[in-house]
């Protein structure tokens, strides 16, 4: 049996995850114009090997992709929507097809609450994960009721004895966003600025 204020601390989670759905969202679903090449030798005339390499090649290019500032980082193709008529490219003999396709991407958004994994605890704060989002930073100056405690293994800790530490799922809010064209990701800066926000437990 829940407590009366345990009730409402839910309820005003449940309203904060509300609030993020019906703003931005981190997995859109995108619909993209691609290019995709297939050597000559991966052609047959009955049309449906024809089909298999497209598929092949449009997946191959995708992972290698990973990610765009406009879209975030490539998850999933999920429907092959339209062919286009091949051109063939005179120098090689391959066929360049047009195609269009629905996939899946995740980028996260200023303002949006979402959870990470700790990865690694510096002094001045720590780096965690989300998704494919290796660098998000949250900075000892954005998580005030904790310190830093060196060691073997440190850690920051409050007065509540709460614990962020390497390997640690923490809630938090996005301040903001930057994308590296040259590495092809995102870097995130974040806070514990805010109600239940902090270490899950």
């Amino acid at each position: 049996m829940h407590s009366l204020r345990e009730i409402s601390v839910l309820v005003h989670i449940f309203s904060q995850v509300k609030k993020v759905e019906k703003g931005k969202k981190m997995f859109l679903k995108v619909q993209l114009p691609w290019n995709v090449i297939i050597p000559a030798e991966n052609l047959d005339a009955k049309g449906l090997m024809l089909q298999r390499s497209i598929v092949v090649c449009l997946l191959d290019d995708f992972a290698k992709k990973r990610a765009t500032k406009d879209l975030g980082y490539y998850l999933a193709v999920s429907t092959l929507e339209s062919i286009g008529e091949g051109k063939v490219r005179q120098q090689t003999g391959d066929v360049l097809f047009p195609v269009v396709f629905s996939g899946i991407t995740f980028k996260i958004f200023k303002g949006e609450i979402l959870e990470g994994v700790v990865h690694k605890v510096l002094k001045h704060g720590v780096l965690l994960r989300c998704g494919p989002i290796e660098n998000i930073y949250l900075s000892s100056m954005k998580m005030l009721d904790y310190r830093y405690v060196p060691g073997e293994n440190p850690v920051f800790l409050n007065d509540k004895t709460s614990k962020i530490e390497k390997d640690v799922v923490v809630r938090f809010v996005v301040l903001g966003t930057k994308w590296l064209e040259a590495e092809r990701e995102f870097q995130a800066l974040v806070s514990l600025e805010g109600d239940y926000l902090g270490p899950v437990s």
